[in-house]
């Protein structure tokens, strides 16, 4: 008898675990955000992707699919929408209509703040980033290196990176790609690290979009870098 209420309990948790995520995604349009999303669907996940403006924003058709409006720098909207989610993913690039690095901070600060006042059931938050804050050796940046024009959006991302590692009563990962992220395949065979940039045999750092969704969803499902800054490459 004890021996089958062992195997009915394991069971019951088994039943828990394998229940189907709820993702939101901002930025699920975008080049990375597109491929979070569509690896999100093949596991099974309801997706809800965030947008500012819905007109003419066009996305795969899925059941498991919707697309509703709303500004991730709006701590009302971001409440809202995460609600009953199991991980909310920042894949927001403020690019247009002109470059705006200051807006990365402001998403973290909305999104944790809106995080919070969810309470104990929050849902964890992914942070997509850059690959500039990462060493290339100690105490060197990837960003040290990179043209001027670049460094603004950089600077951007790192201070969300920053202002995130100072929040520990809301569950957060900030993930960075490799120096080089391209559309490309879906192998699922890649390294991770931490605070360091990966490169290859030939001194290269890259992954592609597909690879770093796998990795996205992969955490999300298994968590393994709570509280932290973590990056892939192959």
């Amino acid at each position: 008898m004890v021996f089958a209420g062992l195997v009915l309990a394991v069971l019951a948790t088994a039943s828990v675990t394998a229940a189907p995520l709820k993702i939101v995604v901002f930025g699920g349009t975008g080049n990375i955000g597109q491929r979070i999303v569509r690896e999100a669907l093949s596991r099974g996940a309801t997706v809800t992707v965030v947008v500012r403006d819905t007109a003419g924003t066009t996305l795969p058709a899925d059941p498991q699919l919707t697309l509703l409006k709303g500004d991730i720098l709006n701590e009302a909207d971001d409440a809202r929408l995460l609600k009953g989610a199991t991980a909310v993913v920042c894949a927001v690039s403020f690019r247009k209509p002109q470059p705006d690095p200051p807006s990365y901070r402001k998403a973290a600060v909305a999104l944790v703040t809106a995080l919070r006042g969810a309470g104990a059931g929050a849902p964890r938050l992914l942070f997509v980033g850059g690959a500039g804050s990462l060493e290339v050796k100690p105490g060197v940046l990837l960003v040290d290196s990179m043209p001027a024009a670049y460094r603004g959006e950089v600077m951007g991302q790192k201070q969300a990176l920053d202002y995130l590692r100072a929040v520990t009563d809301v569950p957060w990962t900030y993930f960075s790609p490799a120096a080089s992220i391209a559309p490309g395949t879906r192998t699922g065979r890649f390294r991770l690290g931490g605070e360091q940039l990966i490169v290859d045999a030939k001194g290269d750092s890259r992954i592609s979009m597909e690879d770093y969704a796998v990795a996205v969803l992969d955490e999300i499902q298994q968590p393994a870098h709570l509280h932290q800054r973590f990056t892939i490459g192959y």
